[in-house]
């Protein structure tokens, strides 16, 4: 009974991500992108080239471009992920449709970068709930497997492609910047999905590890994860190691320079070293992190 209730608050979840994702593509597609000739890279971008050079209609050319990669993403990804995406896809159509989004803006430096911010929230809530509003990444990975080249080069390989036809065809200055609006809806899209904030995540190596597991647990607050090793093996006693507890532990940023600090007053050498984490979840973070 609980997990069918998760399943359902998830699903809505999902749901509320995706149609959320549809209206705010369709806002920075009618209200900056279209009206002033810009474009965004990938499939969307296609979309919109086409859109400018030969007329056709706008909903029907995004639905009709996206569904070889639609195919694809069955073979790539799942018929979930797939149904899911083409009912996405269509829900832009019928959005940019039925939908009379006003003109917000000419200016173009506000079209290259809102447009791009508004095209990458929606994208990227698109994707949160579990679908895709542009093809272009299963194209990539539909040609990783037949290549030796990257996801990452593969799609800019393509969106080079699509911003030198637009140079040719609508002239260098739309080119220009509509690639500012692909930089600013691909980090749009990361910061939505991997979250706005950033925690840190410290692993410390120390002698008097025992020490530091009490301050972090009883005095930070923090949930530690343990990891069994071996200390020592320098360059003049390499045959000399001692077992060591290496101590993982993840905090947010507000509480960085207090870990690095109680580490240092017990142990001065103590190792520590730390990677940037875009989204946790889950432990005692969360009801931490409130409480700053």
């Amino acid at each position: 009974m609980v997990l069918n209730k998760r399943l359902v608050i998830a699903n809505i979840k999902d749901t509320a991500y995706v149609v959320s994702g549809i209206l705010i593509c369709g806002f920075a597609l009618k209200g900056f992108l279209i009206p002033n000739q810009f474009f965004d890279g990938g499939v969307t971008g296609i979309s919109l080239l086409i859109h400018e050079l030969y007329g056709f209609p706008i909903a029907y050319i995004i639905i009709s471009v996206n569904i070889p990669f639609i195919i694809m993403g069955i073979f790539q990804v799942n018929s979930r992920f797939a149904w899911k995406t083409l009912a996405a896809i269509i829900g832009v159509g019928i959005c940019l449709q039925v939908i009379d989004y006003p003109k917000i803006t000419s200016d173009h430096l506000l079209v290259s970068i809102f447009g791009g911010v508004f095209m990458g929230t929606g994208i990227g809530l698109a994707i949160r709930g579990g679908c895709a509003l542009d093809g272009i990444e299963v194209l990539a990975l539909y040609t990783l497997k037949r290549s030796s080249f990257t996801v990452s080069e593969i799609i800019l390989g393509i969106n080079v492609l699509i911003f030198s036809v637009a140079a040719i065809e609508l002239g260098l200055p739309t080119a220009l910047y509509s690639i500012m609006t692909y930089y600013a809806a691909s980090h749009t899209i990361n910061f939505v999905i991997e979250g706005l904030e950033e925690y840190t995540g410290f692993t410390i190596i120390s002698g008097q590890s025992e020490i530091i597991k009490q301050k972090l647990v009883l005095e930070l607050g923090r949930g530690i994860t343990i990891y069994k090793g071996e200390r020592g093996f320098l360059k003049e006693s390499f045959d000399v190691s001692h077992p060591v507890d290496i101590i993982f532990t993840v905090v947010t940023r507000l509480e960085v320079r207090r870990l690095k600090n109680i580490v240092q007053s017990i142990d001065p050498n103590a190792f520590m070293f730390t990677g940037t984490i875009k989204e946790a979840s889950g432990g005692v973070l969360k009801k931490r992190a409130r409480q700053h």
